[in-house]
């Protein structure tokens, strides 16, 4: 709004400071609040596509863009119409068409961009067109004949505008129907439990909740969460609960401000009242649930547009108090005191949006009873190898939200990397009882049972998994690891051949075909896939490995080391390479070279009783080659 349009400056009540001045403190705020959020790095959650960001998630930045445009195209409406003494108020048409168009653009970048055309019809009906609501309705209790006569009514132009932004709107709403069908999207109940109330009741006060809880973040940013959802807020569930007093606040106040806005004797007053309530309300109608389910309990981000109104509703109330009072400087002094401590606020918590860690520990303190937050911590626990401390959290998230699977399988995951393989099982069958189609719980259970020697249960959940994600290369890999454990070679490469199909950079898949062909004798067809492998993946040192032992098994010694020295010099602390190589030589007869990579193995692993042995039959040949010498 720092940029709005000399045209309507007459709208808003004078500031402090001069326009240009006001402008450029709000422009240089914004650019170095951006600045201290923003650094361009995105931090992934694997499990739930949860993603973070120092401003906003890639949600969170949608709504910004969507704010941007939305914002574009107000101003451009705005910029319609232009005052004349002699010609009156007129519009242009090719700006109103280019807002019509910028509000598309804010559509697609978020559904609530839509809202700007019924934000530019208020704004034309009630603030450029001066629509007295009082008095119409007077008029129409009073049977008033000047009623028939009313200039609005026989406004063409208002009447064009109109009918180019209702026309604007359906065709937005048909070419979003096009691109992303009717259908809306499906959410659970951790997500917006309200929804799934029984009692209307319960629904209509728990939505009122919401909403005051949503004012209450607009006037006290303070209670900031990244998700608001799993409990986090419980459920309204009798009119006995204290929390209604909020619903009764909130309605007391936004009926107050309607009626002051369109009964108010004063035009002036009335017309910045309709504008705030329109930027405060309007933008926000499709977060509200009243049209469709949202899957959010309260976000931070639709607060962006709102926000606006605000600002507008509480800079209109600091000046007409400042009018109807003598102590101007403590108001001053007021209203730089909230600017002060919001721009900390500001900087607090962009703060903690600059590391997962800080970011979910903050929520600790608003939400301690959303099982995601707690999931959240024992995820970024866990990544950074704090497995004990991840294991308390994931346990509290599970006790929150006893249905949560994924804290299920990452728990299970983490008993399964601890053998701890009975408790990791049951929390892994749990998993897919709640949720039958969860893929990555079917496969990670197929893995403890595999490690269970419960062969045949792991290849039915392995099948499972499959089922459920046909795509499913890690899931085929862990299968053809089952087959060969239980020697059924075909099976095995199939089920590795089809993991390099789906993901032909999946190095794992290509390496144990290789082995496996290796070992049982089929050194042509090894090398054939050895050779497959390294032109998909060149720079990857374990098959090079692994395409080095066949070649120097078939006497291809020099091609054998050359694969050897490379993949050393990727990884020169592999020992097994080193070993290896020392073997080819020994074979091949370059007894010094062997005996320097044998040195090199055991001295990066000296436990390796294979090379120990090697290198004890290398030393006792150049004994006896020393002895026929002498």
């Amino acid at each position: 709004m720092a940029v709005l349009d000399t045209d309507l400056d007459h709208i808003f009540p004078s500031s402090v400071l001069p326009p240009f001045w006001a402008k450029l403190v709000v422009g240089l705020v914004a650019i170095v609040c951006f600045a201290r959020s923003y650094d361009g790095d995105f931090v992934f959650d694997d499990s739930e596509a949860i993603v973070n960001n120092k401003v906003a998630g890639v949600v969170g930045r949608a709504d910004l863009l969507c704010a941007l445009f939305f914002l574009l195209s107000f101003l451009g409406y705005c910029k319609a119409f232009r005052e004349s003494n002699k010609e009156g108020t007129y519009s242009s048409t090719f700006w109103v068409l280019l807002s019509i168009f910028l509000g598309a653009v804010a559509m697609l970048c978020k559904e609530q961009g839509i809202t700007v055309l019924g934000l530019n019809a208020v704004f034309d009906i009630l603030v450029i067109g001066k629509f007295n609501v009082l008095e119409i309705v007077q008029k129409v209790l009073h049977k008033d004949k000047s009623l028939e006569s009313l200039s609005m009514l026989r406004n063409g132009g208002l009447l064009f505008r109109m009918t180019l932004l209702t026309s604007g709107g359906a065709g937005m709403l048909y070419v979003r129907w096009r691109i992303m069908g009717t259908g809306p999207p499906a959410f659970t109940e951790v997500d917006n439990p309200a929804s799934f109330a029984d009692s209307m009741l319960v629904r209509a006060i728990n939505y009122n909740y919401y909403y005051s809880l949503n004012a209450w973040l607009l006037l006290c940013p303070w209670w900031l969460c990244f998700d608001w959802s799993m409990g986090c807020i419980p459920l309204i569930k009798s009119v006995s609960d204290w929390r209604v007093i909020a619903l009764a606040a909130l309605w007391f106040c936004l009926i107050g401000l309607i009626c002051q806005a369109l009964c108010s004797e004063d035009g002036h007053k009335r017309r910045i009242l309709t504008l705030g309530l329109g930027f405060l309300v309007i933008p926000f109608l499709p977060a509200s649930n009243l049209f469709f389910r949202v899957g959010f309990v309260v976000a931070e981000r639709v607060l962006y547009l709102p926000s606006v109104g605000y600002c507008v509703l509480l800079t209109f109330g600091f000046g007409a108090l400042s009018k109807h009072t003598k102590k101007k400087k403590l108001i001053a002094a007021v209203v730089l005191g909230i600017l002060l401590i919001n721009m900390l606020r500001c900087v607090v918590r962009s703060g903690q949006w600059r590391s997962e860690e800080q970011l979910f520990r903050s929520a600790l303190s608003v939400c301690p009873l959303n099982a995601k937050v707690h999931y959240n911590i024992g995820k970024n626990l866990a990544d950074k190898g704090n497995q004990t401390a991840a294991i308390r959290y994931y346990r509290e998230a599970v006790r929150l939200n006893p249905k949560y699977v994924h804290a299920m399988n990452n728990l299970g995951n983490i008993l399964k990397e601890r053998n701890e393989l009975q408790e990791a099982e049951e929390l892994l069958s749990l998993a897919v009882r709640i949720q039958p189609d969860f893929a990555a719980a079917w496969m990670n259970l197929g893995i403890v049972q595999n490690s269970l020697k419960r062969f045949e249960a792991a290849e039915q959940s392995y099948r499972m998994a499959i089922k459920h994600r046909r795509k499913y290369p890690d899931c085929y890999y862990n299968l053809g690891r089952l087959y060969a454990d239980l020697n059924r070679h075909v099976d095995a490469l199939n089920a590795w051949r089809n993991a390099t199909v789906l993901k032909p950079e999946h190095s794992l898949a290509w390496n144990n075909m290789i082995i496996l062909l290796d070992n049982t004798g089929n050194l042509a067809q090894a090398e054939a896939v050895g050779r497959e492998a390294l032109e998909l993946i060149p720079n990857d040192h374990s098959l090079m490995f692994s395409l080095a032992n066949v070649l120097g098994k078939s006497q291809k010694y020099k091609e054998s080391e050359a694969l050897f020295l490379k993949a050393i010099k990727a990884n020169p602390n592999a020992a097994s390479y080193h070993g290896n190589l020392a073997v080819l030589y020994h074979r091949w007869g370059h007894l010094d070279l062997a005996k320097k990579h044998y040195e090199i193995s055991l001295q990066l692993d000296p436990t390796a009783s294979g090379t120990k042995e090697n290198y004890g039959l290398l030393r006792r040949k150049l004994e006896l080659m020393q002895k026929k010498d002498v």
